[in-house]
């Protein structure tokens, strides 16, 4: 159940309606907009009258809401939600591109990628220190050393660390990375979306690999739902019947999402399709779709990478799809 404050209404005013709902055993989400405020109920809402509600002074209108995910609706939260990675701002017309390599494999490695996909314009930097892998004897990461080498790759080109979580055992690690990513694996460990909900770091949250976005928004759900509503969601593809590509880029998700939430949406066209010569073409198109940003796999040697190799770009790839994705974006624009 939502309730639409009238304009003009005092801050007081506001405060005693909620303390009187709270008596009702309900939570109450509070979400401040450019023209109006809406209070969210997340909670068994049967106990709330709501003619009484309705007819309130200070309350222009009041709708139950049949999805399940509360938080995550864009019911509850009018405007766009924008999240602020270290200094970087993603949603709302903030557009964002996190680049760099599968994973961390060695300290030049990962300073030359840092160094290059900055020049050309990306604004926050990749490296996966623990992988999940389908086989057991593939590359797992670094690990907490490769904690340490994208730190150092922080320090030297300030661009803000995004890096994937495997266990929430290990966030006592990822007190220095700005931005954790839950990998499409771990969309439904609902243990760790709880874990995650108590932390302030913002995160990247990864569609399943064969989930809906229905799902992938109640995942979303459980970790705003811990007090942590600085998310950001990610298209990655999902897996269908086709064999050409590695997985089928889901575009339709970007502008759904936005209608169903307000969260950012970013999209990967780099595990989308797990092939380079694709990524150019779907980074454009979901540029033109209205994403809020791109995640793209660089590796300043593609043929000898330890992981996803044949989904990486070149640095100078990377630069020729950011000259794309800006005049894409320019034209949207017009």
């Amino acid at each position: 159940m939502i309730a639409v404050i009238k304009q003009g209404v005092t801050d007081n005013q506001i405060e005693n309606l909620i303390a009187w709902l709270e008596t009702q055993k309900v939570h109450v989400h509070i979400s401040k907009g450019e023209y109006n405020t809406v209070l969210g109920l997340v909670g068994d809402t049967t106990n709330v009258d709501m003619e009484l509600l309705q007819n309130l002074e200070i309350v222009e209108n009041v709708m139950r809401i049949s999805e399940p995910f509360k938080n995550a609706n864009r019911k509850f939260h009018p405007d766009n939600t924008i999240v602020d990675v270290s200094g970087v701002k993603i949603g709302d017309g903030h557009f964002a591109v996190i680049a760099g390599p599968c994973s961390v494999e060695s300290h030049d490695q990962i300073l030359e990628v840092a160094g290059a996909v900055k020049q050309s314009g990306a604004t926050l930097l990749r490296g996966g220190a623990f992988k999940p892998r389908t086989s057991p004897y593939d590359f797992q990461g670094l690990q907490a050393d490769g904690l340490e080498l994208l730190k150092e790759a922080k320090k030297v080109t300030g661009m803000p660390i995004v890096t994937e979580i495997m266990n929430a055992n290990h966030l006592p690690l990822f007190e220095d990375v700005d931005l954790i990513q839950v990998g499409a694996r771990n969309m439904q460990n609902f243990e760790l979306l709880k874990e995650l909900g108590r932390t302030k770091k913002p995160i990247l949250l990864k569609r399943g690999l064969a989930n809906t976005l229905k799902e992938l928004l109640m995942s979303a759900e459980y970790i705003m739902a811990g007090g942590n509503e600085q998310i950001i969601l990610c298209e990655r593809g999902v897996r269908t019947f086709e064999t050409y590509t590695r997985n089928t880029l889901d575009l339709s998700a970007v502008p759904m999402l936005k209608e169903l939430s307000h969260l950012p949406v970013v999209v990967d066209p780099s595990h989308a399709s797990g092939i380079s010569r694709l990524v150019k073409p779907m980074a454009l198109a979901a540029a033109a779709a209205g994403a809020d940003g791109l995640m793209i796999e660089v590796h300043n040697n593609p043929a000898k990478a330890l992981c996803d190799g044949a989904q990486s770009l070149t640095p100078a790839q990377f630069d020729d799809v950011m000259r794309g994705v800006t005049r894409v974006r320019e034209a949207l624009e017009l």
